[in-house]
């Protein structure tokens, strides 16, 4: 938009595969999570079976994999990894077989290079029948870390614990005999596109035709031209003038405002308006200064402007189930969003949104099987129309779900939906997956 507001709300909401989707059946999880990029990595583990079993320590080598959602992300992204035991070095440490359902898995996983520290990982409570002495099966945990340094960050697995529940509460801890494991997987985080916090303010929300108003500018380019001018919607008025940014990216400029259709002041570099290395429009009233007849009055008043917001009729989606096998399309609808800009400037509105993948027990459904099919309506009476965006696939990098566009006047409430689609693979791993899709206003 030509002139989008800096200040961007988020909200952020799951979707999930209900609970009835993809019913486990017998068997562990994959020796490796669905679309992975982690590799198996072996190493020595000092495993203590629970007192009752009076056995000794177990002395053995954990075979694992590290995996996450995003291998490349930026400072500020929260990253989802999953650490699964391909093969434990601990077992069943009792002749008694042990029942499905009953292991609830923990661990860490090791953070290195750009970043360091640990992040704590769990399993669901689930697993197939183990027979009396017998091995463990495969299982995967997940967690989330926030990534706060540009670089190479590696991840390593780290100790992990076993828990049975059944006739007793028993603890198998596993931990890393010489720490840290070998490096399964590694993320290239970058630092990301710098915000634009360019700001402008002015001496005056309103003057007379040919009065001058003082607009002061911070955080520009040092030393950089600026270019000061009249907005009337998405057209730049006659009324411009210059000036240069100090070393310290400030300026304070003075621009002649004359035409009366001037709704806003913006202040830009470069030899055109562009939002992304500029600020405004800042609200600008030019007054009426026709004569009043003889023998007339003349009545003012103040329409004051308000904000662009919006709300959610709710933050979670159950998306339908489909078959192990089969897989196909996951569907649902989006929780309606209620758009209202009350601000009364020039500025149209735009509503992205981006989705990460869709991780589970067994492995992970990548965000680009998520596609929508976008619907906005418009309340009768708003100066502005919404546009809906166009029906495809939202994934990572986003998509537009609906907008308006600049104009002499904007604003108005409108309320957007979409239908909603995951295609799931066909033999993607039993369990239920969870994604996050962010919406962005601005």
């Amino acid at each position: 938009m030509g002139s989008t507001l800096r200040r961007s709300a988020r909200w952020r909401w799951a979707s999930l595969l209900g609970a009835t989707a993809l019913a486990v059946t017998a068997g562990g999880a994959l020796a490796c999570p669905a679309g992975a990029a982690g590799s198996n990595v072996d190493f020595a583990t000092h495993c203590i079976p629970p007192d009752i079993a009076g056995l000794p320590p177990i002395d053995g080598t954990t075979t694992a994999n590290i995996s996450v959602d995003n291998t490349s992300p930026e400072v500020g992204d929260t990253v989802t990894v999953t650490y699964t035991v391909v093969t434990a070095a601990a077992s069943n440490p009792t002749d008694l077989a042990l029942p499905a359902d009953i292991m609830t898995p923990t661990g860490k996983v090791t953070l290195g290079g750009a970043q360091s520290g640990s992040m704590t990982v769990a399993g669901p409570k689930k697993n197939p029948p183990v027979p009396g002495k017998g091995v463990f099966p495969s299982f995967s945990m997940t967690g989330t870390f926030t990534v706060t340094s540009p670089g190479a960050i590696t991840l390593s697995p780290g100790d992990y614990n076993i828990h049975t529940s059944y006739i007793l509460e028993l603890d198998t801890p596993c931990t890393v005999t010489d720490p840290p494991a070998p490096v399964s997987e590694t993320v290239t985080a970058t630092s990301g596109t710098p915000a634009n916090t360019r700001a402008i303010s002015l001496s005056s929300a309103s003057g007379d035709p040919g009065s001058a108003v003082t607009v002061s500018g911070s955080d520009f380019t040092p030393g950089a031209s600026v270019t000061l001018a009249g907005r009337s919607g998405a057209a730049q008025t006659a009324d411009t003038a210059t000036v240069t940014a100090n070393a310290q990216g400030s300026f304070s400029g003075s621009l002649v405002v004359n035409d009366p259709a001037t709704t806003g002041i913006v202040a830009y570099e470069g030899s055109a308006w562009n939002a992304d290395v500029g600020a405004g429009p800042a609200a600008y009233v030019v007054n009426d200064t026709t004569p009043v007849p003889d023998g007339s009055q003349k009545l003012t008043t103040t329409v004051k402007a308000g904000t662009l917001s919006m709300s959610q009729a709710g933050d979670a989606v159950a998306l339908s189930a489909v078959d192990f096998g089969q897989g196909g399309a996951s569907t649902g609808d989006l929780r309606t969003v209620t758009v209202k800009d009350f601000r009364g400037g020039p500025a149209g509105w735009s509503l992205t949104g981006k989705v990460t993948d869709f991780t589970g027990p067994g492995g992970k459904i990548g965000a680009g099987k998520l596609s929508w099919s976008p619907a906005c309506a418009t309340k009768a009476g708003s100066p502005s129309t919404c546009a809906a965006g166009s029906p495809g696939t939202v994934g990572a990098s986003g998509a537009t779900l609906a907008q308006t566009p600049d104009g002499t006047l904007t604003g108005g409430e409108f309320t957007v939906d979409a239908g909603l689609s995951l295609d799931v693979p066909a033999f993607t791993p039993p369990g239920a997956y969870s994604g996050v899709l962010t919406l962005t206003l601005t």
